[in-house]
């Protein structure tokens, strides 16, 4: 099922998006082939932790956030990944690990690698293990305002 806030949010801006059900998958590499998706393409949430504050990370698949370059980004003091369990109930509408880059709708700055925009499109988990959302990049980019940084 899909996130009601996002999906609520994004026929709110009448923005153009598709879903696509797949197997259950919890890692984004494992959805993106499901899915048959380009690792490149499907972007993977990461809650990390910057001088205290929560952010989301969005990467894609075939990367991993490398800490120590988006520390030195962000020109923070400390940067790390948020386990599960510390933020499982900030995203009431998501199943646990399936939430969407959507940060602006749960009050989190986004963070987002530049290799994303690379592509006309983005793929995303949008609050389920067993469904993906496909949307512009150019109307990712306009409704969250993400940060670009290298990670």
């Amino acid at each position: 099922m899909l996130s009601p806030r996002l999906k609520g949010f994004l026929d709110a801006q009448e923005v153009s998006y598709a879903t696509t059900p797949h197997r259950q998958a919890f890692t984004a590499l494992e959805v993106a082939q499901s899915a048959h998706i380009r690792g490149r393409e499907m972007a993977k949430t990461v809650i990390v932790e910057v001088d205290g504050r929560r952010a989301m990370a969005v990467l894609p698949a075939t990367r991993h956030v490398d800490l120590d370059q988006l520390r030195r980004s962000l020109g923070a003091r400390q940067v790390r990944i948020t386990p599960e369990c510390a933020f499982r109930l900030d995203f009431p509408d998501c199943e646990v690990g399936a939430m969407p880059p959507f940060g602006n709708l749960f009050s989190m700055e986004v963070l987002v690698d530049p290799a994303l925009a690379e592509d006309e499109s983005i793929a995303f988990t949008a609050g389920s293990h067993s469904e993906v959302m496909r949307m512009a990049y150019r109307d990712f980019a306009r409704l969250v305002r993400p940060t670009p940084v290298a990670m």
